[in-house]
Formats: C-alpha cells, sequence, structure tokens
C-alpha cells in the first residue's frame, strides 16, 4: 500500500514511522510513538506521548497505531511547532539559575537529585547513559557550557 505524499515532512513523518512497522502493514506498536515523535527531532513529555497516544490508537486493533491517523496528526503538532528541543540559550539559563554563585558547574549530587526528583524525572537508565558525557572526569562536577556544547552535537 504505497502512499502518497502532499510534501517532505509527511515523507519524514512516514519515514521514521516505518522504521518501526516490522511487518509493513504500516502498523506500530503504541510503545514506538515516543521513539518516533524523538526520530523527528521531537523532545516530547510523557504526556505529549500519550495525547498522540490517544489521539492515533486504532479503534480496531488495541496497542497499535497506523500510519494514516499517525501522519495528519504528527504533520499538524510539527507544523505547530509543538514539541520542539528548547534553544541552547534557554538552556544555558536554566543552567545559570541552577548555579547562583556563578561557579560555571553543578556538581553531580545536585544536579542528579534535580534531574530525578523535579518536572518531568528522569529515570535511573537515563541518568546513568547521560553522566558520561555531562560529567569532567578531573573535577567530577558537570561543567555546563561544555556539556551543553555537547548535547549541541547531538542535536
Amino acid at each position: 500500500m504505497d502512499m502518497d505524499f502532499n510534501n517532505d515532512l509527511e515523507k519524514r513523518i512516514s519515514d521514521a514511522f516505518c522504521v518501526f512497522d516490522h511487518h509493513g502493514e504500516k502498523f506500530i506498536d503504541v510503545r514506538e510513538v515516543g521513539t518516533v515523535l524523538r526520530l523527528l527531532g521531537c523532545v516530547p513529555t510523557e504526556e505529549e506521548v500519550n495525547e498522540v497516544i490517544s489521539a492515533t490508537e486504532s479503534e480496531e486493533t488495541s496497542g497499535e497505531v497506523h500510519l494514516t491517523k499517525f501522519l495528519p496528526h504528527v504533520s499538524q503538532l510539527l507544523m505547530e511547532r509543538k514539541m520542539e528541543p528548547a534553544p541552547p540559550e534557554k538552556i544555558l539559563q536554566a543552567f545559570k539559575i541552577l548555579d547562583p554563585e556563578n561557579k560555571g558547574y553543578l556538581t553531580k549530587e545536585s544536579f542528579g537529585k534535580l534531574m530525578m526528583e523535579e518536572g518531568e524525572p528522569f529515570t535511573q537508565e537515563e541518568m546513568d547513559e547521560m553522566w558520561p558525557v555531562a560529567i569532567d572526569p578531573i573535577s567530577g562536577h558537570i561543567p555546563y557550557e561544555f556539556y551543553l556544547n555537547q548535547l549541541m552535537v547531538y542535536l
């Protein structure tokens, strides 16, 4: 079943979706929705992922999302610039708020506590993946301007 795309955005969404369409039937498991959104460059909260699932989950087969519902919904979200990553300036501003003494770094303990308890908490597994990039091996601290530059390489 081939689909005609109205634009490059729809093609990008379809391509990302089809990476997780293991049977070639234009369906993915709802558990893959967040991964597809992230592959498209989005930074959704769990609540936003659940909203996309609710809006696009198949009524016939629970637990699956069909491309025909996913494509228009996610196209609209992306055109409205929803779920975009924060710009580097805003992230740096947030780090500076967490560093009132203007030391240029955060401790692993204080940053780890914030990341696991505030906002949308990170899991221990996510923290374990983050630490090697975030922590300066010599000081054991998180020099946030350097860390932010490291993050920009991946975005």
